[in-house]
C-alpha cells in the first residue's frame, strides 16, 4: 500500500491534474499470479492534516495515514480500457491541498490501496497542467517516505532517488529490501564520491549507516541503483527507506532539492558531532 505526496508551489494559480499510467492490474506490464484478480483503489487527499498528520509520514501506513479530505478516488481491476493507458484525476485547485510553510507549497497525497488479489501492479504518476498530456507543473514536485519500485531489465540503466538532508541530520540509515543481489547501490553527494551500501538478498532487509558532514546539510543525496552486468535479473521489485539518526523517515524526491549533487573533492570531510 504505497503512498506518494505531490507538492505545488505557493504561486501556482491554475488547476492541475494527477495522471496515472497503467492503473489496472492486467496485461503485459503487471505481474500475474494465477488469474488476474487484483483490485487497487487510488485515493487522493488534500486539506488539513493530509501531510502534517504523523501517521501520513510513517512508512508503516497504519493509524490515521488516510488523513485529510478525500478529494477523489477510483478502483481498477483487470480493465483493458486502462491497460498501458493514462487515467486522469482532477482538475484540482492548488488551495485544496494542505498549506505547508515548511515545504513551501500545497501538499496533496495519493494512496494506492490493495482491495483484493495478490498480483503485482506496476504504474506511474505524473503531475500535469493538462488532462490529456503530460505537461509538468512548474515548481511542482513529488516525494515519498517508502519507495516501492521495479528495476529496469536493461542492465545499462541506472535508477536514482534523492533523499533530502535537512540541517538536523547527523547520520542516515539506508534500508533496502529484496534487492536479490542485482548489482550494487551507491550514494553520491557533495562530500561522498560513491559510498557503497550493503545490498539485500531475496526477501531480506539490509541496512547501511552513513555519517553526514556539514557540507551535506540542506542538500540532496543521490542514491544510485546499478544493475548486475553479468547476470540479468528480470522484474526485480525493490523497497527503499531512508531514516535519520532518530529513526524518522526522510522524504525522497523525484526532482532533487537544490539540484543533482556533484561531488566536490576539495571539501574537508569532518563528521558532525551528535548533540
Amino acid at each position: 500500500m504505497p503512498d506518494f505526496l505531490f507538492q505545488d508551489a505557493f504561486n501556482l494559480q491554475k488547476p492541475f491534474f494527477i495522471r496515472i499510467f497503467d492503473p489496472d492490474t492486467g496485461g503485459a506490464l503487471d505481474e500475474q499470479k494465477g488469474e488476474f484478480n487484483t483490485i487497487i483503489r487510488f485515493s487522493i487527499y488534500g486539506g488539513k492534516s493530509a501531510w502534517s498528520e504523523k501517521d501520513a509520514r510513517s512508512v508503516n501506513l497504519t493509524g490515521k495515514f488516510e488523513s485529510g479530505n478525500l478529494l477523489d478516488a477510483k478502483s481498477f481491476g483487470n480493465d483493458t480500457e486502462y491497460d498501458q493507458k493514462w487515467y486522469t484525476f482532477g482538475p484540482f485547485n492548488p488551495m485544496e491541498g494542505e498549506l505547508s510553510e515548511e515545504l513551501n507549497g500545497y501538499i496533496f497525497k495519493i494512496i494506492a490501496k490493495g482491495i483484493s488479489g495478490d498480483d503485482g501492479n506496476l504504474y506511474r504518476y505524473f503531475l500535469s497542467t493538462d488532462s490529456k498530456e503530460n505537461k509538468p507543473v512548474e515548481g511542482g514536485n513529488s516525494f515519498t517516505y517508502k519507495y516501492h519500485f521495479r528495476l529496469s531489465d536493461n542492465q545499462n540503466d541506472i535508477a536514482q532517488i534523492y533523499p533530502y538532508i535537512d540541517d538536523k541530520v547527523t547520520s542516515v540509515k539506508i534500508m533496502n529490501y529484496d534487492w536479490d543481489n542485482d548489482g550494487f547501490i551507491r550514494v553520491v553527494s557533495v562530500a561522498k564520491r560513491g559510498d557503497l551500501c550493503v545490498v539485500s538478498g531475496d526477501s531480506q532487509w539490509a541496512t547501511t549507516e552513513l555519517q553526514i558532514v556539514k557540507e551535506e546539510l540542506n542538500t540532496s543525496l543521490e542514491i544510485q541503483f546499478i544493475k548486475n552486468k553479468k547476470t540479468l535479473i528480470k522484474n526485480n521489485n525493490v523497497v527503499l527507506i531512508v531514516q535519520n539518526q532518530y529513526g524518522i523517515s526522510l522524504p525522497f524526491y523525484v526532482i532533487p532539492i537544490g539540484g543533482v549533487p556533484v561531488y566536490k573533492p576539495s571539501l574537508r570531510m569532518k563528521t558532525l558531532e551528535k548533540k
